[in-house]
Parts: C-alpha cells; sequence; structure tokens
C-alpha cells in the first residue's frame, strides 16, 4: 500500500481543500503541506526497501494491454526523493511567500495536483499510464502559472504553456502508438525484449528511429527544448514558488525522466540518438547566450533552467543516462535555492524584479546573500560543490561522443558563469540603484530555513559518497579523458567568473547590449508572425467560404431559388377563371403534342 500512499496523499489534500476547507486558507495551506510530508515520508521508507511492482489490469483487448502499475525501482527510488523532498521545502516556503494572498487556499490546491501528477509519472509502469499524468500535469501548471489570473500576461503565460505542450504532446502520442503497433505493449520492462529481435530489420529500424524521436517531442515540450522552449521563460509570471517547483524537480525535468528510463529504445536507434544530442547541446549554448542579456531576474534563472535542462537531454544522447539523472539530482537542489533566493530578493524589494533597479543587497539580506552564492557557484560548476560533480561528467561524456557538441557544452558552461557572476554582482555587491534597497529586510524563518537546507545539499549531494547512496552513476565515461576536459572546464568557470566581474562590478547600467540575446533570437516575435500569416490565411478563406459559398451560393442561392420558383407559380395563380381554362387548354395541347408526336 505504500507506493499508493505515496502517490494518492496530495490528491485527497486537492480534495479536501476545494470541498471543504476552501474559505479556510491556513488550514489549507497546513493540509497541503501534510500531504506533501507524508509522501516525502512514504518515499524515503520505499528508498531504504526493496524494488517491486504493483499493478492490476484496467484495459484488456485483444491486441491491446494497459495495467495500471506501480514501479518501484532504483530510478523511480531517486526520483521520488527528489520530487517529495524538494516538493516539500517549497511547500514550507510557500507558507510565508503566499501569506496574506486571497488565492491561498486556490494556490496550494494546485500545488498537491501538481505533485499528485508528477508523482504518477514518476511511478507509472507503461507509457498509457504516464501519458495521462502527463497531460494532468500540463493542467495544474496551467492552473499554477495562471495563478494571479487578473494579470493579462499570467493568463497568456499559462495558456502558452499549454499550446505549446500540446504540440510535443501530440508527437508523443503518435509515438507511443508505433511501438504498441510495432511491439504489442505498452510496459517498459515488456518493450526491451520485444525490440531486441526486430533490431537487425532495417524496416523496423527506421520505423523505431521514427518512433523513437515522436516519443522525444514529449521531452521537447516539457522539458523546453528548441524549439518549443518559448513557454518557459514566460512561466515566470506565476508565483515564485511555482517557478521553483517548476524549474527544479517536477515539470521540467519530467521529459528528462522519460528518456532515461527508455534510455534502452535511444540506444537501439542510433539516428535518434543522435539527433537527441544535437537538441539538448544547441539549447544549452542558446540559452546560455539568451540569458546573458536578461534584466529580469527570474528570466536569467528559466534561461539558465532550459541551458541545463540541455545538458541533461544531451547526456541521454550522448548515452549517458546515468550522467543525465546524476545532474537532473543535483539541479534540482541548487536550482530551487535559487529560485527560492530569487523570490526572497523580490519580496525585500518589494516585488521588484529587474536587477538594475537593485544593488547593494549583501548586507540586507545576509542570509539569502549567502545561500544565493552557494547555489550560483554549484551551478556555475566551482570544483567540489554538487554542480561540477555532474557537469563534469556530461562534458567528459560529450568529449567522447563528439568533438563539435562537447565544444558547445564547454561554451555554455564558461556562459554559465559568466551570466550568473552577472546577476550576484549587479544584484548583490554593487551600489544601491534605488530607493527600495533602503527598506529591504531579511524574510523570515519559513523562508530562510529551506534556503539553508536546500543550500546544504548544493554543497555536498554531488559527492561520491551521496552519490553512490542516491544510486546515481558516477562512471558513464572513459577514463582517460578526464584529465583534459576537466582542465577546460575550470578554465571555462575562470574565464566566465572573471570577465563577468570586471566588466560588471560598480555598473549602474548594462554596458553590454546585443539584441540578437535580448530579443530571445527572437523566436516569440517570429512565432507571432508565423501565427499572424497563418491565422490570417486561414481567416480569409474561411470568410470567402462563409461568404460566398455557405452563404452565398448555399444559403442565398436555396432561397433565392425557392423565391424565385415562388414568383413563378404566382402567375399561374390569377383568381381568374377564364385564365385557369386558358392555362387548362395550353396543359391538354402539350399533353396530346408529346402523346402524337412519332
Amino acid at each position: 500500500m505504500l507506493p499508493w500512499i505515496v502517490l494518492l496523499a496530495p490528491l485527497v489534500s486537492a480534495a479536501l481543500i476545494v470541498l471543504f476547507t476552501k474559505p479556510a486558507r491556513a488550514l489549507s495551506s497546513y493540509i497541503s503541506v501534510a500531504a506533501v510530508a507524508v509522501s516525502f515520508v512514504g518515499s524515503i521508507l520505499l528508498f531504504a526497501g526493496p524494488d517491486f511492482t504493483v499493478q492490476f489490469n484496467w484495459l484488456d483487448f485483444e491486441r491491446l494491454k494497459v495495467p495500471i502499475g506501480l514501479t518501484i525501482d532504483a530510478l523511480s527510488k531517486t526520483m521520488l526523493l527528489v520530487v517529495t523532498g524538494i516538493g516539500l521545502l517549497i511547500h514550507i516556503y510557500s507558507l510565508g511567500y503566499m501569506h496574506g494572498d486571497a488565492g491561498t487556499s486556490r494556490y496550494f490546491a494546485g500545488l498537491s495536483i501538481f505533485m499528485f501528477s508528477m508523482l504518477g509519472i514518476v511511478l507509472a509502469n507503461n507509457f498509457v499510464m504516464m501519458f495521462i499524468f502527463w497531460e494532468l500535469v500540463g493542467m495544474s501548471s496551467y492552473l499554477l502559472i495562471g495563478h494571479w489570473y487578473e494579470k493579462p500576461s499570467a493568463v497568456e503565460a499559462a495558456k502558452k504553456a499549454v499550446f505549446v505542450n500540446r504540440i510535443g504532446d501530440f508527437g508523443f502520442m503518435i509515438g507511443i502508438l508505433m511501438l504498441w503497433g510495432l511491439t504489442g505493449t505498452v510496459v517498459f520492462t515488456e518493450l526491451a525484449p520485444a525490440i531486441a529481435p526486430l533490431k537487425s530489420d532495417p524496416m523496423f529500424a527506421g520505423f523505431l528511429t521514427a518512433a523513437v524521436l515522436f516519443i522525444f517531442c514529449g521531452p521537447m515540450g516539457k522539458s523546453a527544448q528548441m524549439p518549443l522552449h518559448v513557454w518557459l521563460p514566460d512561466a515566470m509570471e506565476g508565483p515564485t514558488p511555482v517557478s521553483a517547483l517548476i524549474h527544479a524537480a517536477t515539470m521540467v525535468a519530467a521529459g528528462v525522466y522519460l528518456l532515461v528510463r527508455v534510455t534502452f529504445l535511444v540506444a537501439a536507434a542510433p539516428t535518434a540518438q543522435y539527433v537527441i544530442a544535437c537538441v539538448g547541446m544547441t539549447t544549452a549554448l542558446f540559452a546560455a547566450l539568451c540569458a546573458t542579456q536578461q534584466n529580469d531576474i527570474k528570466r536569467i534563472l528559466a534561461y539558465s533552467t532550459l541551458s541545463q535542462l540541455g545538458y541533461m537531454i544531451g547526456a541521454v544522447g550522448f548515452g549517458a543516462s546515468g550522467a543525465a539523472m546524476f545532474h537532473l539530482f543535483t539541479h534540482a537542489s541548487f536550482k530551487a535555492l535559487l529560485f527560492l533566493g530569487a523570490g526572497s530578493v523580490i519580496t525585500a524589494m518589494h516585488h521588484e524584479q529587474d536587477i538594475w533597479k537593485m544593488g547593494g543587497l549583501m548586507k540586507r539580506v545576509p542570509v539569502t546573500f549567502i545561500t544565493f552564492l552557494i547555489g550560483m557557484l554549484a551551478l556555475s560548476g566551482v570544483p567540489f560543490l554538487s554542480g561540477s560533480f555532474s557537469k563534469d561528467q556530461i562534458l567528459l561524456a560529450g568529449a567522447n561522443y563528439n568533438t563539435t557538441l562537447f565544444i558547445m557544452g564547454l561554451l555554455a558552461a564558461g556562459l554559465t558563469a559568466f551570466y550568473m557572476t552577472r546577476l550576484v554582482v549587479v544584484v548583490f555587491l554593487n551600489k544601491p540603484m534605488s530607493e527600495k534597497v533602503s527598506h529591504a529586510g531579511e524574510s523570515p524563518l519559513v523562508m530562510t530555513v529551506p534556503l539553508m537546507i536546500l543550500a546544504f545539499n548544493a554543497l555536498f549531494f554531488g559527492w561520491p559518497l551521496f552519490a553512490h547512496f542516491f544510486n546515481l552513476d558516477l562512471n558513464p565515461v572513459v577514463p582517460k579523458t578526464t584529465l583534459h576536459v576537466e582542465f577546460l572546464a575550470i578554465a571555462a568557470l575562470v574565464l566566465g567568473m572573471g570577465n563577468a566581474f570586471y566588466i560588471y562590478r560598480n555598473r549602474s547600467r548594462d554596458p553590454i547590449h546585443v539584441g540578437l540575446f535580448a530579443h530571445k533570437f527572437y523566436f516569440d516575435e517570429l512565432y507571432a508572425g508565423l501565427i499572424k500569416v497563418t491565422q490570417g490565411a486561414l481567416a480569409r478563406l474561411a470568410s470567402f467560404i462563409d461568404r460566398y459559398i455557405i452563404d452565398g451560393l448555399i444559403v442565398k442561392g436555396a432561397s433565392g431559388l425557392t423565391f424565385s420558383a415562388g414568383f413563378a407559380l404566382r402567375f399561374f395563380q390569377v383568381g381568374n377563371a377564364q385564365a385557369y381554362a386558358i392555362f387548362f387548354g395550353l396543359g391538354v395541347l402539350v399533353l396530346v403534342y408529346f402523346v402524337l408526336r412519332p
């Protein structure tokens, strides 16, 4: 029963809040926190226990059998700890951050549904069940991103997240159907033996490659890989704890987790594997370039998330799924730390998010500064912090797989150190740049204690002792490449941090302006123009069909024909007996003519 308790506790919480405790905001928030605490404790117990699967039949047709099944293995155990552990800290932090918000009960109900959906993805033992929870994650993210629905920008961001993810999910669904058609099963453990004898057949190999690429469309949407990345920066319109939850351990991690779960499929399709590696590393470099020119503190972190997700996806493409999961694990802690730290800064600055209106916050919010600095150093890859261990594993795998992709990853690493140092220097170290700084103060303990716990994780959770304990593979690459790759990684780190400190120290405005990076390579404008053109063409076509075919030909044509027939026939209804006699005689003559003609 324990896996079911872990899964269903947040759902019960959401039901209680929506049906009974919605008017009592404080009680609703405590119910939600208690539920995720139950899931966290249950996850710890499952982690300490044996592997097993619980399932029962759900759909059982002649050629399609779909169980409801929960898998407890090394991968799901680790992911359960990530989701429930980080989720619990974000729930606790939300008690302080959302205090006084009129929609607090609705917010915590949304968090509970989100946790239920994500836990369903982690525990699912087949594609159909995973797809159901995959869509529930999309629904709950829509509710949370658009929590402040009175803001038009929040509503637009929520809709954008839904629409972009629907594109990826449509491809995901096609891939599931193709795999079912190829193997006759959707259960993960049954797919590997079903595919093994088909690899040697060229026709089936091509079909499998297409199926894997369609499956990859799902992670491209959920994990915001190019070109389906545009929704994630806009998701910042939701409350900051939501940003932390989406970016750190749950929604965007779902795509990486799926690829790691079906890594045997990726390995069986080398062409698809190469495409996945290229998409991942292109996204890593692209997002890092964009982050260097963002001024909103949350958007800098959003593009950082895009870049780090690119690393994880790239690692799967390199054949190093263990390194991908390792980086997912470490990234969950330090990215949650950075987002919650940003939330603490935003609260202290009375909801100001422009870094060029901050400055001098090191003394005003010392706990936030120290913890944020630790998160920044871990993300940048400073040696002996958690991020360096996992990032170096991915770079090592890239060096063994493809030199060009490795260089792209190395450039992204240097840019990460650059834009994160820029952020810390401008926000915390430079002189105050607005009156709001003088009124800033440290956040309450309910917000700073989660920061301290996450800072501890960022410091130590990459060390081999912790990594082995959490079932993370630390040896996905050939050891001979280690030394020079690590040297290059440290060189990129030093160059990135040093240049950023030199350029931005004591600056009150950005001395660098690259429009291409500031406007995110104009992807939003490109999509807006494309939508405008296609919608305009469709609207004109629909207008022509409606006006001239449906309305003009069908509707008005039928009514006009009826009117004309009636208009002509009324001349035969004149009410004159002599006229009727004449019509009758003419009719008789016509009949006689047709009867007597040769």
